[in-house]
């Protein structure tokens, strides 16, 4: 049996830049201003990641609880706003009439996969999905990666992200990726992190299904 492991932020739906504000927002109710294309450069990460690589240990050991904590209400008022990216639902029902299992994986909360999964329609279409109860490190730890192929069953599988750090949680679990470009990350930047193909879109990626063969 072979998987595909989707992303969802960034690669189903579109949201990074809504999170980027939200941290952004969250840093700064803080007291701590974090320029917003450097938050850009971190969406990807899991906010365990993400405060201390942009503002550094002191500011993670003072105050990362209440910056996280900040967080997912600011975005929360903006997730209305989030829609699905171009061929995001057309490449779930391709995968389904391919007969391949498909898991969305996300470190996110519960009710944060709950809207992505209406907004795509797609419980009906996967075979599973990840959610921050799966995981104790978010990426780029490997933790998101594994705990998606546990619930396809199988170690053979390929990846879908959109950013440096979908990449190496991947590689670090031994799996390929193929990237897109809708996360802001560019195609030198994806590609240099080990990503095998880089398409622009999900749109364009549904054209080359070969791409999505999953291998051991």
């Amino acid at each position: 049996m072979s998987a595909v492991i989707l992303d969802i932020d960034g690669t189903l739906v579109d949201t990074n830049y809504h999170h980027a504000l939200a941290w952004y927002r969250a840093f700064r109710q803080n007291g701590v201003v974090v320029p917003v294309w450097r938050i850009h450069r971190a969406i990807g990460m899991g906010g365990d990641q993400l405060v201390p690589a942009l503002a550094g240990e002191e500011v993670e050991k003072e105050k990362g609880e209440d910056i996280r904590r900040a967080e997912k209400p600011l975005y929360m008022e903006t997730i209305e706003e989030v829609e699905p990216l171009d061929g995001a639902r057309g490449l779930l029902d391709d995968l389904h009439d391919r007969e391949l299992t498909t898991i969305l994986a996300s470190s996110a909360t519960q009710d944060e996969v709950d809207h992505y999964l209406d907004l795509l329609d797609a419980r009906e279409l996967v075979s599973g999905w990840t959610s921050s109860a799966d995981v104790e490190e978010t990426k780029p730890e490997p933790d998101l990666v594994q705990a998606a192929m546990r619930k396809a069953g199988t170690e053979e599988a390929v990846m879908v992200g959109d950013s440096v750090w979908d990449v190496l949680a991947a590689n670090r679990t031994g799996i390929p990726t193929v990237a897109v470009l809708t996360g802001g990350y560019s195609r030198e930047e994806l590609s240099e992190a080990g990503a095998l193909q880089v398409f622009d879109s999900i749109a364009e990626l549904r054209g080359y299904p070969e791409a999505l063969e999953p291998r051991s």
